[in-house]
């Protein structure tokens, strides 16, 4: 029993469904409700070429989040997804703090502050033994 829960083995599995299926379906979300969540999302905040911005963050956080979800190229793809996420702090709930206070900052930062942690444990920590990663870097695929 005490094999099965070492920390070299299911809870970075469980960090890598969490952080994969959450990174995959916004990237979905962002093709298939463009409105809300892709490119009406992005020109509400100001970008420019909205359609263009939507796609490409979109297109990172599915493979992605993939890839994490699978635990290949784990550090790797941990990168862009913590661009994803500085970029949204800046642009979307940095003028919460600013604006609005703490309180209301605290409270829509939450599940960001979340990913984003669980980001930083997968490049520091990397993917864990039971991903891809560690069957190729143990030889044994």
């Amino acid at each position: 029993m005490k094999k099965l829960l070492s920390t070299s083995s299911y809870p970075f599995l469980l960090c890598r469904l969490v952080t994969g299926l959450v990174f995959l379906s916004e990237g979905i979300q962002k093709f298939i409700r463009p409105e809300n969540i892709g490119s009406g999302r992005f020109a509400k905040i100001g970008f420019s070429s909205p359609d263009f911005w939507a796609h490409f963050a979109g297109s990172f956080e599915i493979v992605c989040g993939l890839l994490v979800l699978i635990g290949l190229f784990t550090r790797f793809a941990v990168i862009p997804l913590l661009i994803v996420m500085i970029t949204a702090f800046v642009t979307t709930k940095l003028p919460i703090l600013t604006g609005k206070g703490f309180w209301p900052f605290a409270h829509e930062y939450r599940t960001d502050f979340a990913m984003t942690m669980l980001l930083i444990l997968l490049l520091i920590f990397g993917a864990g033994k039971t991903s891809v990663d560690h069957k190729l870097s143990s030889g044994k695929v």
